[in-house]
């Protein structure tokens, strides 16, 4: 079987990917996001995660390239990670007692042959009507700062989410079953 390469940092997308079963290895793009792009949010989802994995594909021409993005859509505002908690907290307070969409971009690339399959998904989130305090004090604990949209379901806040509609591990950022269904048609199937 031919390597697999994730080009992500995200600690969940490795995660999620690891529950498939396969090898493969993490190699970190360095392809820098631009959320500013007037693109809908389904085709820049898919843009941002082509740009990972046809950056790592530049040095790995012998494997299977998987990239990924995340974001979130509330509005006509796209949220990617806050970086302070004072946009964390910005974030959160604009999100909360509202639905948004959450939409992964993936791309699967065969550099090789130039083969790609790109997909987006998008998972509908409500958070629940949370005060100021219950958001100082999750931005405290510093994991809003590096997600998407400020908060991350498998953590701390997963005490915020009352509803979703949709894939979870979309919202985590890799949507598991679409991505799996892809990478048949490339021939390798999870274990």
């Amino acid at each position: 079987m031919r390597k697999i390469i994730l080009a992500s940092q995200s600690p969940w997308r490795k995660k999620i990917l690891a529950k498939t079963g396969l090898k493969f290895r993490v190699v970190v793009s360095n392809f820098e996001e631009d959320l500013g792009l007037k693109l809908s949010p389904e085709r820049l989802a898919i843009l941002m995660a082509r740009g990972k994995a046809e950056a790592v594909a530049k040095k790995q021409k012998d494997a299977i390239i998987i990239g990924a993005d995340t974001f979130i859509v509330f509005g006509k505002q796209y949220l990617g990670k806050p970086h302070t908690p004072e946009r964390a907290r910005e974030m959160l307070t604009m999100l909360a007692g509202k639905w948004h969409r959450i939409i992964t971009g993936f791309v699967i690339l065969d550099p090789k042959n130039g083969k790609r399959i790109e997909k987006s998904v998008i998972t509908h989130v409500h958070l629940r009507k949370a005060d100021k305090k219950e958001i100082d004090a999750y931005v405290k604990t510093g994991e809003p700062l590096q997600v998407a949209g400020g908060y991350a379901i498998q953590g701390r806040a997963g005490a915020l989410i009352d509803k979703i509609e949709g894939d979870y591990w979309n919202i985590v950022g890799l949507p598991l079953s679409d991505l799996v269904v892809a990478l048949r048609k490339f021939n390798i199937k999870p274990r």
